[in-house]
């Protein structure tokens, strides 16, 4: 007999703290829900706060992703004191972004979402894993390794450390790159390319044998939402926001500073993690993907010969209309990840790369702004309120786990009710259901940030273990 209710918790190989629990209509799933169920408060608790700190202190809402904070952090922060930056340190700051995704990204495929596409999702829980990579290809682990170390390094050699760096500030960054310094990082990138390359044989060849699973694993219309080059190419640092259909056509096109006029956010009782939706089209009907497979949905080209040309293949998969297939995300995070290191070639070419002129020290309080980069797993967004002296009075974060959050439960109830049939459920089964949320590569640390009367509730169990009291509230 099937039980009323299978509970997924925690969820492995994410970033931060979830659980799925499945509501069965006998043998067969009635829904499937993904419960987001850890708390952070920085929106309330950086008011007060001067506005040149705060690429300090956001970082520290996740340490996966602590570039990309600190980055749209400092750009809200150039916005907010009238003070926008130099072209080599936006030149710089755009290096830095590129080693967040070099790294994120490759950690991602070969350690976090690997075991289930290598080993396959029915493999011994006990091999798969990260060791279990390891041992199946250990030429391949430990290139993945090094593709990581380098994206590493990147970050390291230009803010003191791989995590949580010293770097951008309003108005510039605080350190020049020297010439050995470019060398050091121009050696390593030969290498990380051929490894991203040999991740895309993996995965086309991986594709090739598992179509049918592709065909059925949650694949859903939605919008596509994140930044665009002004004639419609991939861009990862700056830009406008543009937004589709599920058929490809335009739907807005706006700046970051403007994003209050086009999304807004939905609320379920059952996660502290909103769910944004475009305004115009309403809930649930306005809801959009962001990350590598929205980025590449909203692109029409990519600026990089080798990444452009992957690109090319990526196209045909919907005959060059939006591609649905949510395990596709994983093809869609290599091409960027080739992207990224391409065009850190690119960066370390400019003659500006090496230039002092890094800090733009004129600054006009303006008292709003906001900050916008495509962090690894989507659109970040970062909007500060203060004073005439840059004081904050009010934040608010909307981050890429965030705009995901529809497309996420979504994808956990299609995969839960395509996959488990009774009378017997399997781990495997279950892992699907995981998968599910890993393709998106959730940072659920970075997602939760609303403060006040929030819905809970609260199980009461004495020493043996027996409920004694629920107390709820906003319920």
């Amino acid at each position: 007999m099937v039980a009323e209710k299978i509970t997924i918790e925690p969820v492995t190989r994410i970033e931060g703290h979830a659980k799925v629990t499945i509501h069965m209509d006998g043998e067969k799933v009635k829904h499937a829900y993904f419960h987001v169920n850890e708390f952070r408060g920085f929106e309330k608790f950086c008011e007060g706060r001067m506005v040149f700190e705060m690429p300090y202190i956001t970082p520290r809402i996740c340490g996966i992703c602590p570039v990309s904070h600190h980055l749209a952090s400092a750009k809200a922060g150039d916005v907010v004191m009238g003070c926008p930056p130099p072209r080599p340190a936006s030149l710089l700051r755009e290096l830095m972004h590129m080693g967040q995704v070099v790294q994120s990204h490759g950690m991602h495929f070969f350690e976090l979402a690997g075991p289930d596409l290598l080993l396959g999702f029915d493999a011994d829980p006990a091999i798969r894993n990260v060791l279990g990579i390891a041992s199946a290809n250990p030429d391949l682990a430990v290139k993945a390794v090094g593709l990581r170390k380098w994206g590493q390094e990147i970050i390291a050699i230009l803010g003191g450390k791989r995590v949580h760096p010293n770097f951008a500030v309003p108005g510039g960054v605080n350190k020049a790159l020297h010439p050995d310094e470019r060398d050091t990082i121009l050696k390593g990138l030969d290498a990380s390319i051929a490894t991203i390359q040999a991740g895309i044989e993996v995965m086309r060849g991986w594709a090739e044998a598992n179509m049918e699973d592709i065909r059925k694993f949650a694949v859903f219309p939605t919008g596509y939402f994140g930044l665009i080059t002004p004639d419609n190419g991939l861009e990862l640092y700056d830009g406008e926001i543009r937004l589709i259909d599920s058929q490809g056509a335009q739907l807005e096109r706006f700046s970051a500073q403007n994003y209050l006029d086009v999304i807004a956010e939905h609320v379920e009782d059952w996660s502290y993690l909103k769910f944004p939706y475009y305004k115009k089209l309403g809930w649930p009907q306005g809801a959009y993907r962001v990350g590598p497979l929205g980025r590449l949905n909203i692109a029409e080209h990519l600026r990089t010969p080798l990444a452009e040309a992957e690109f090319k293949r990526y196209r045909q998969i919907n005959g060059g209309k939006p591609v649905e297939n949510t395990l596709y995300y994983h093809y869609a995070r290599l091409i960027e990840t080739l992207f990224a290191a391409e065009r850190v070639r690119e960066l370390l070419d400019d003659p500006d790369i090496l230039s002092t002129d890094i800090l733009n020290t004129r600054m006009e309080v303006k008292g709003e702004g906001v900050g916008v980069i495509e962090a690894p797993r989507g659109t970040l967004l970062h909007h500060y309120w203060t004073d005439d002296r840059g004081q904050i009075k009010k934040v608010n974060l909307i981050v890429s786990t965030g705009h995901n959050n529809y497309a996420m439960s979504e994808a956990v109830d299609s995969v839960a009710k395509t996959y488990i049939q009774g009378p017997t459920v399997t781990e495997g089964m279950l892992n699907r259901v995981e998968a599910a949320i890993r393709a998106y590569d959730p940072c659920l640390s970075c997602s939760t940030h609303a403060v006040g009367q929030m819905p809970m509730v609260v199980d009461v169990y004495d020493a043996e273990g027996n409920l004694t009291q629920t107390l709820s509230r906003g319920l």
